[in-house]
């Protein structure tokens, strides 16, 4: 390869998988549980007359197929790469949260109409078998919650899991709540007010992980990356006159990449050789910056001339 072409890739390099990967028994039992407390909470809201806990059953559906397809994604996304998918299918993993942000969404929307037509249209609610299930429902959650405690702040993916069992959790506190005023006050409009709570807390949740999934579809910076700040690093070494091309983007949850045309001084190269360059453009992001893996073209002055023209 050229003198002025040499490329270099980060130090320290992970072993092939996602972040999510490590949380897929957890992810199983969550599943296990949800699809559980869902048949439950669908038996329990037809002998009650309950919206509230249909409403919160017809979440614990999305939930399990979120949980589902994140587990499908965890499959995929550890495939070994391949000559035509160079990163494997770790992308899948984000396709896979982009799903569930839809799912949850359409279910925000259709337990907010469903609520509406109650006030329309009442019904005798049970408020105590309500609140036998709602309880059932609250303790399973909060199970499942401290299952994806930890990998939710490592995978986009789990992060939508985590939030859809929390959504729930919060869902089976306002069902309770919702019981208890019924059985308290005989005030049935507390069954869809419970079931309005439920769908206001779905939607902000489902609308903050669909920007940063859509953050990583749209390639941008990963977070806590300042392009700008790395920019600064790379010209602070001895040497580097310039840097172009610089781009850095997340392929899926936890895997952060960066690349650089970096200018270095001839004479400079020519005295500490390219592996000693490359070593310390590494060191200095792997110092400074969460990004593991770096590609980094070194080019003397006047190449990004030649490569324009090139392109022309």
């Amino acid at each position: 390869m050229g003198a002025g072409h040499d490329h270099g890739h980060a130090h320290g390099a992970r072993p092939h998988g996602t972040a999510a990967a490590a949380y897929r028994g957890r992810l199983r039992i969550a599943l296990s549980i949800t699809l559980t407390v869902m048949v439950v909470e669908i038996v329990g809201g037809l002998l009650a007359d309950s919206l509230a806990l249909i409403a919160d059953a017809a979440h614990m559906a999305t939930d399990a197929l979120g949980l589902g397809m994140a587990l499908l994604a965890i499959h995929f996304a550890n495939l070994p790469p391949s000559g035509k998918r160079t990163f494997g299918y770790a992308r899948a993993e984000i396709l896979a949260a982009l799903a569930n942000c839809l799912l949850l969404l359409g279910v925000g929307s259709y337990v907010l109409y469903e609520a509406i037509q109650r006030f329309v249209t009442p019904a005798d609610t049970d408020g105590g078998l309500t609140v036998v299930f709602a309880l059932v429902g609250l303790v399973a959650n909060m199970i499942s919650l401290t299952l994806l405690m930890r990998g939710q702040r490592e995978s986009l993916n789990v992060r939508g899991a985590f939030l859809e069992v929390a959504a729930d959790a919060l869902g089976s506190v306002a069902v309770l709540v919702s019981a208890l005023v019924i059985l308290g006050t005989g005030w049935q409009a507390a069954d869809p007010v419970a079931s309005l709570l439920i769908g206001l807390m779905i939607v902000p949740r489902t609308v903050r992980l669909l920007r940063e999934t859509l953050d990583v579809l749209l390639e941008s910076a990963p977070k806590g990356v300042d392009v700008a700040e790395v920019r600064a690093h790379i010209l602070a070494l001895e040497g580097v006159e310039d840097v172009h091309d610089l781009h850095a983007w997340t392929i899926t949850s936890g895997m952060p990449v960066l690349s650089a045309h970096v200018v270095v001084r001839s004479e400079v190269l020519n005295a500490i050789g390219h592996e000693k360059m490359l070593h310390e453009l590494q060191g200095c992001l792997g110092h400074h910056f969460d990004v593991e893996h770096c590609t980094f073209q070194l080019e003397p002055g006047g190449h990004a001339e030649h490569e324009a023209r090139l392109c022309h």
